[in-house]
């Protein structure tokens, strides 16, 4: 059911990011890239398995423990994410400056 579940909301979110980096404002498609990226995200953390003890501590248990790596990269990628996203965005600022405008059809010319 879980797997399940995680696709769903894995395929809801690649679909919602798909969608609005088909857009021809360009604060919407810096989303859609956002909400892309975290979606790898998830999927990665997904994949990386749930089960499993925490790493620390005596390993004599039944069960094994799971692999921080994963989590350790995904948080990395938040990070970064969050950082370029915020670039983005003001770069974007400043095409409206330059520009007065951020729609991608207007920005690009009358030869699209």
């Amino acid at each position: 059911m879980t797997q399940w579940l995680l696709a769903g909301v894995l395929g809801t979110l690649f679909a919602l990011g798909t969608f609005l980096v088909l857009r021809r404002d360009v604060v919407r498609v810096v989303w859609g890239v956002a909400i892309v990226s975290q979606a790898a995200n998830v999927y990665l953390v997904t994949m990386g398995g749930f089960i499993g003890a925490a790493p620390v501590g005596d390993f004599r248990e039944a069960t094994a423990p799971s692999d921080p790596l994963v989590q350790a990269l995904v948080l990395t990628a938040i990070v970064i994410g969050f950082g370029t996203t915020a670039l983005a965005l003001v770069l974007t600022y400043r095409v409206y400056e330059e520009h007065g405008t951020i729609d991608t059809y207007e920005l690009g010319g009358e030869g699209l």
